[in-house]
């Protein structure tokens, strides 16, 4: 890690598991000797509403729990209309993201009083402003499982197989066991192996 502090946002809208995947990659820097912060904003969670984890992981020292404006190296987007918002406040042409394209539509869309963004046009207006963006089906690789709440752990293993940190797969795998057993701990980990594969293909 070159720079003396990587800053990650994970980012999407209430009950998509996002705040779990955080948590996971969080504890892995720990445990792989980084020093980590992370500070949570909340939206109307319980109504779909904005939800973002800041991670914040130095070899050097602590650093304050939010990133700054503007200063995101990494988004990890659940939803793509709450990945475009976090860029606009955070990210910059060195910024990476990595998202989800399955919209989560908001009652004002589901009710035809709001327009949602096309999908290719949001995907592409966020190619050309980062660095470099993966967009990725996390919910059908999830579904496809038998895991329909397992997105938030392909996205975890699509970041931690873009090794943005140097932290083996191992590390977040014993994580995982942890914190599930039996056949839900199979899917988990099927799900992250999953993301794993979507970014290294």
């Amino acid at each position: 890690m070159a720079a003396k502090v990587l800053n990650i946002i994970v980012t999407g809208v209430g009950g998509q598991g996002n705040v779990l995947a955080s948590q996971v990659i969080a504890t892995a820097a720990v445990d792989s000797g980084y020093y980590v912060s992370v500070g949570e904003t909340f939206g109307a969670s319980q109504r779909g509403g904005s939800v973002a984890s800041h991670i914040r992981v130095s070899q050097i020292k602590p650093y304050g729990p939010l990133i700054p404006r503007g200063e995101a190296d990494f988004i990890l987007g659940f939803e793509p209309l709450e990945t475009l918002r976090t860029f606009r406040d955070f990210g910059n042409s060195s910024t990476q993201v990595i998202m989800n394209i399955r919209p989560n539509y908001p009652l004002g869309v589901l009710l035809n009083e709001d327009h949602y963004p096309d999908i290719a046009v949001l995907t592409g207006g966020l190619r050309r402003k980062s660095q470099r963006l993966w967009d990725l089906e996390a919910t059908e690789l999830a579904v496809g499982l038998g895991l329909p709440v397992g997105t938030n752990m392909v996205m975890t293993g699509a970041f931690a197989g873009v090794y943005a940190l140097q932290i083996q797969l191992e590390t977040y795998e014993t994580i995982l066991k942890g914190m599930f057993d039996r056949e839900i701990l199979t899917l988990n980990l099927a799900a992250f192996r999953a993301g794993v594969k979507a970014v290294t293909i």
